[in-house]
């Protein structure tokens, strides 16, 4: 989303745009997100739910933090060997940032979702996208949070390339780093 919003405030800066398994790009699009989350994770729901509600998530206690995180990634995975290779790698980055660190990162994503998504105004970029003229590649997996979000996306930028990576989940250089280049190069490339 900051990708997307950058290249719209600044066109003349980028001269490529690449996105990977992107949020969505309006309110409609998170809140179809979420509803299809509770009504076919329900359980995953609840148990995220009652995690944020403790002392300890509130608090930033790094544990509790990749707990939630753990429940919260558990379906954005293709493979279960790849969700454990990201558990790792947050549990280390939620240590090594401490509780103060936790909580200026919890502080900037609520207010960039304060002022986009939860915006009492309606945000949605898709009208404004639609007049990027800047040469786009969007890759997304075909087990990602929100497939539906990169297929908005790309029909919203003119000639936009959108590439659906097999097996793939919402972390392509992690689950799928060969594929992800591959892309990534013929688009620089001009393949």
């Amino acid at each position: 989303m900051l990708a997307l919003e950058y290249a719209l405030r600044h066109p003349e800066r980028v001269s490529r745009l690449v996105l990977m398994d992107p949020a969505p790009a309006s309110a409609a699009d998170v809140n179809r997100f979420r509803k299809e989350r509770v009504e076919k994770l329900p359980v995953l729901m609840e148990l995220r739910k009652a995690i944020a509600d403790t002392t300890a998530y509130k608090d930033a206690d790094p544990e509790a933090v990749v707990v939630y995180y753990r429940v919260h990634f558990k379906p954005a995975l293709a493979r279960p060997e790849d969700y454990e290779k990201l558990i790792l790698r947050m549990q280390a980055r939620f240590i090594e940032q401490g509780k103060d660190g936790i909580l200026k990162s919890r502080a900037v994503e609520d207010r960039l979702v304060n002022e986009t998504w939860a915006s009492p105004n309606g945000y949605d970029l898709h009208p404004k996208l639609k007049e990027l003229n800047i040469p786009t590649l969007i890759i997304t997996g075909d087990h990602d949070f929100f497939p539906f979000a990169a297929e908005h996306i790309a029909q919203a930028i003119p000639g936009a390339r959108l590439v659906t990576l097999k097996d793939c989940g919402h972390f392509p250089y992690l689950e799928c780093p060969g594929p992800l280049r591959e892309q990534i190069d013929a688009f620089f490339h001009g393949r």
